[in-house]
């Protein structure tokens, strides 16, 4: 059988018993005003964090949501755009749209301003999305695309940056591997659909997405997810998996690699203005978010008047950033 089926299998398992070990079903729904989330949909979050960045959703946006588990974040984006198909929700799973859609009618019940048509429940695979071209503005993902190998992950990508207007913006929430995982567990088909053998570094998920497209990453979130211990997996040494939150956005890869925050900030102190690498003029005494090429460029220079910071990995997001 293989790794898309079992995983497909096991969903189905899922949608029709939650399952308390899949994902990080213990997170809580984000606290919004108003919104109730129907205890049936908070017990199918099987996610690894969260996509629903607030501050950043508009009423006119038209959201795309692939992978809808029991409906929680698509009814969090519902909240913002309260228009009619304006959530698109795809699952390749029968079972889940229909959990889904029960899901739905009791959130109707809890939430006055809830319509269940405001999200348009598609089957479909993230393999080739049932989404016209360019026909979104968000784009989001959470702890789906890790379970994809190679070439399949970067065709999931693909359809995201299709399905996305320009300057569309594309939220994922994945884990990632500190350390490489053995191809004993990697070939395991049953732990890669369950989100703990799938996993890249940060650098290669990073090159996948930038290899998609995408010409601007803001790195949100980087937390711990897993551990995948020796005892337990045949291991030389313990395994950390992180939780990684990013925003990627479809603008043009710039030569040499797609701009990168991850909550790097230069401080400069200097007595005369000073220019970053693209001419733009960096604020005295304040810290200035930066992408991982400007703070590599004003490492190399090793000026006595600047300072580099580390990465936070922990971007608060300005719309692809200031600099690069």
């Amino acid at each position: 059988m293989s790794y898309l089926k079992i995983t497909h299998e096991l969903y189905k398992e899922a949608a029709l018993t939650p399952q308390a070990s899949l994902c990080c079903i213990s997170q809580p729904s984000r606290y919004l005003p108003g919104l109730t989330v129907p205890t049936a949909m908070s017990e199918m979050n099987y996610g690894c964090g969260t996509t629903v960045h607030l501050g950043e959703l508009k009423p006119q946006d038209t959201i795309l949501y692939v992978g809808v588990g029991g409906g929680m974040e698509a009814l969090e984006f519902a909240y913002f755009t309260r228009r009619a198909a304006s959530v698109i929700a795809v699952d390749r799973v029968p079972e889940m749209l229909a959990k889904a859609r029960s899901n739905f009618k009791l959130a109707e019940e809890a939430n006055s301003w809830f319509q269940s048509a405001f999200i348009d429940l598609r089957e479909g695979d993230a393999l080739d999305l049932p989404v016209a071209d360019e026909s979104v503005n968000v784009a989001a993902q959470n702890c789906l695309f890790n379970i994809f190998e190679g070439d399949d992950l970067n065709r999931a990508l693909r359809e995201m940056h299709r399905a996305l207007k320009p300057g569309g913006r594309l939220y994922i929430s994945d884990p990632i591997a500190a350390q490489p995982i053995p191809e004993h567990l990697r070939r395991n088909e049953r732990l890669r659909a369950m989100c703990l053998s799938g996993a890249l570094s940060y650098e290669d998920y990073l090159q996948q997405i930038s290899g998609a497209g995408f010409g601007t990453i803001e790195i949100r979130a980087r937390r711990p997810y897993r551990l995948l211990d020796k005892e337990r997996y045949s291991l030389t040494e313990n395994i950390l998996l992180e939780s990684l939150e990013l925003v990627a956005y479809k603008q043009p890869v710039p030569e040499g690699g797609a701009r990168i925050f991850a909550g790097e900030t230069i401080i400069y102190f200097g007595k005369e203005r000073l220019w970053d690498d693209e001419g733009s003029i960096v604020p005295r005494d304040i810290p200035h978010p930066v992408c991982q090429k400007t703070a590599a460029y004003f490492r190399q220079l090793d000026r006595p008047d600047v300072v580099v910071t580390a990465p936070t990995y922990h971007y608060g997001g300005s719309g692809g950033g200031c600099c690069c």
